[in-house]
């Protein structure tokens, strides 16, 4: 039997989720703007956030919330981290008891502190919570490119059926029962992925970028093992693999942050300009708080904070770096 799958969130990654799951079981996506659904339903485009890209006719779009939650065996949050809570609380009176609720947000609330399968059971308790994360960058997948990605639950009978829904020929995606480990290192990757921009926009070059990487995977391991992740999670798609792409790629929102601050550009003219959400930005102040709390040293993420927040400069942060005592490759720094 084909489950349904409803979506909330019209943006390019949502998207990009939306149509692959309708390749493999009826979808319907919710997304708040209009002239999005009109798009989808009508033209089988989303110009604002995959401007020409042919979406298929199976995947249909609609501004009620309701509509696209109501009959869905599995709900999928496509939302960023700071609206997370608000939209699903908004769904929570139309969605069926027990129906798994996955998240594809990589990012953190700020104040609670709390990551988004922490909001999905705080808001909707007995729904099994979990999360799709991985290196995947939207534009790549909707141009046919191949990737991989993780399904993490922690019941494996759910993540297992969960495996079917997101899966195609290209899109290859792997279970894990380590469901904090996943999450933390696809929100803990996004600050390290600002710093790595950074480099490039200054032209630090091929070293520096390789050498905050190594580093930058360091430290988001030593808080994610603090908070209850397996350390092998984080030398996976979930960790690693996902570093990497968003510290490589242009099609970073989050490497394209820092390489713009490189460039010397101001954050606020950056965000402005943006139409997509950099989650390291919002992120990187619940990081550091959470660094205090597990006492934990992130360097790298401490020198982003300063910048993002403390209108540190370029200079400033590699400074900062530069000046930490020399130590083992095993200690932090």
């Amino acid at each position: 039997m084909k489950l349904n799958v409803g979506i909330l969130g019209g943006g390019s990654w949502g998207t990009t989720i939306a149509t692959l799951t309708s390749r493999n079981a009826p979808t319907r996506m919710w997304a708040r703007n209009p002239v999005t659904v009109d798009g989808i339903n009508k033209h089988h485009l989303n110009e604002k956030y995959l401007p020409g890209v042919k979406l298929p006719e199976s995947l249909k779009a609609t501004t009620s919330i309701k509509d696209a939650v109501k009959d869905a065996d599995v709900i999928v949050m496509g939302i960023p981290s700071q609206n997370f809570r608000f939209v699903l609380e908004d769904a929570k009176p139309h969605i069926r008891p027990w129906v798994p609720v996955v998240s594809l947000s990589k990012g953190l609330e700020k104040g609670t502190k709390m990551r988004m399968t922490e909001i999905i059971e705080s808001v909707m308790p007995g729904h099994p919570a979990g999360v799709l994360t991985g290196p995947n960058l939207a534009r790549e997948i909707m141009a046919g490119q191949a990737a991989a990605s993780v399904i993490a639950l922690v019941d494996d009978t759910i993540a297992n059926q969960l495996q079917k829904v997101f899966s195609t020929g290209l899109f290859r995606v792997y279970t894990n029962d380590d469901v904090i480990g996943c999450e933390l290192g696809g929100a803990l990757k996004n600050v390290i992925a600002i710093a790595a921009g950074m480099g490039d926009g200054a032209g630090a070059g091929d070293n520096t970028r390789a050498a905050v990487i190594t580093r930058g995977l360091a430290e988001l391991t030593r808080l994610g093992v603090a908070m209850g992740g397996k350390p092998a999670t984080f030398a996976g798609l979930a960790g690693m693999g996902d570093l990497v792409a968003t510290c490589s790629s242009a099609l970073s929102r989050n490497r394209h942050v820092g390489f713009q601050l490189g460039q010397g550009r101001s954050l606020d003219e950056i965000i402005d300009e943006m139409s997509m959400v950099a989650e390291g930005v919002k992120t990187c102040g619940v990081v550091m708080e959470l660094a205090e709390e597990y006492g934990v040293e992130m360097p790298i993420s401490k020198e982003m904070f300063k910048v993002i927040n403390d209108g540190a400069s370029v200079s400033d942060a590699f400074r900062g770096l530069l000046r930490r005592q020399l130590g083992s490759e095993a200690d932090p720094g």
